[in-house]
Parts: structure tokens; sequence; C-alpha cells
């Protein structure tokens, strides 16, 4: 399968999260080629020091969308590895049930590396990160 049919056959089976995405309990929301968009609800466990959501909630929601959507990307067989990350944040936010949209868009696809963007916003569509990303293309 492609990358786009890997994630899509995924996201059909319904309580089968993989791996991370499963214990933070992400919820698939969109794919679509160069595009993918996940979601989490805060809650306790996500909890720094101070008693907001750690920032390595968001790095990971980050990680995951930038991630697959250069999945989507992929032919049959073919993987990627994240190379770096640069993560900004822009806001705290509360343990507390709020929902954290992470969008991930590829912006440039190459035969070894690849480079993606992502943002995460709260249920009131602000901004709380925003990062990239650069890919290594496993063919």
């Amino acid at each position: 399968m492609t990358g786009l049919e890997l994630l899509r056959a995924t996201a059909s089976r319904i309580g089968t999260t993989p791996g991370i995405g499963r214990l933070l309990g992400m919820e698939i929301d969109a794919i679509e080629p160069g595009r993918f968009e996940a979601s989490v609800v805060t809650r306790p466990d996500f909890a720094n020091p101070l008693g907001d959501v750690h920032g390595g909630v968001c790095a990971t929601l980050l990680d995951s969308v930038m991630g697959c959507a250069v999945h989507t990307t992929l032919g049959p067989g073919e993987g990627y590895s994240t190379l770096e990350i640069k993560v900004n944040y822009t806001r705290t936010v509360p343990v507390a049930g709020v929902r954290l949209t992470g969008v991930g868009t590829t912006v440039h696809v190459g035969g070894r590396t690849a480079t993606a963007q992502g943002e995460v916003r709260d249920d009131e569509g602000r901004l709380v990160a925003h990062a990239t990303t650069t890919c290594l293309i496993h063919r």
C-alpha cells in the first residue's frame, strides 16, 4: 500500500490507533495527500510541574501530524524518520478537557528528504504551537 492508503486503512479501524496515538488518545480527523490532521483531548496525565499541559504533548502531536503528512506522499514500501523538529509554543493549555487539533502539511518532498510544517490549535481556534520538520525518506 502507499503511505496514503496505509494511513486511511489505519483510520478506518476505529479504536486501533497505533502506539503513541493510543497512549495520548489521538483521533485522526482528516487525511489527504500532503496533509494530515489529528486531535487529542487534554487530561490531568498531561500536566507539567506547573499544572498545565506539558510541551511534549504538543511536540508529539506536531511530530505525528507532520510525519504523517509526509507519509501520505510516499509509495508502497517507503517510510520516513524524523531528522529534526523545531517547535515554537505560543500559549499554555489547561489539562481539563481542551481539544487540541494538529494539522501537518508538506512543504517539499524530495528523493531523500522531506520538509513539513504544522500547527496546533485549541478548541477556540487559538494557536498553541507551530513547528517545522525535516524527515529522511526510506525508499
